[in-house]
């Protein structure tokens, strides 16, 4: 075993330890926005380091740098998928996504003020 191979093997354990680490903070924490925190080591710290593990074993090659382009999307993308599950999440919680919303009042129910009006188009004769 060469030390790049014990390297990368180290690099992957940490990257197996930090998913096993958030996956427990995922799994006891109660509130979606709390867990929401734990999933950044998994999409962006985790994804690296099996990148550098790549590096570290392969050199830079077409391999790696295809590893690399991949991992550019990740790191990318990640924190915008994030941003959109909370905002989802809010919207289900609030039932509108802006600060200063009050709760929804039910499913599907729209919160006060923003309802179906008695005027305009589609509005009820009377």
């Amino acid at each position: 075993m060469t030390a790049q191979g014990i390297a990368a093997d180290v690099l992957l354990g940490l990257a197996a330890a930090l998913v096993l680490a958030s996956s427990a903070g995922i799994l006891v924490m109660r509130d979606t926005y709390q867990k929401l925190h734990y999933l950044t080591p998994l999409a962006l710290i985790a994804p690296l380091i099996v990148g550098l593990a790549v590096l570290v074993r392969s050199g830079w090659s077409e391999n790696s740098s295809e590893t690399w382009l991949a991992l550019l999307f990740v790191v990318i993308g990640g924190p915008f998928l994030t941003h959109a599950t909370i905002r989802a999440a809010r919207i289900r919680d609030k039932g509108d996504w802006r600060p200063g919303t009050p709760p929804a009042q039910g499913a599907g129910t729209p919160p006060a003020g923003q309802g179906e009006s008695d005027h305009g188009a589609g509005g009820r004769d009377g």
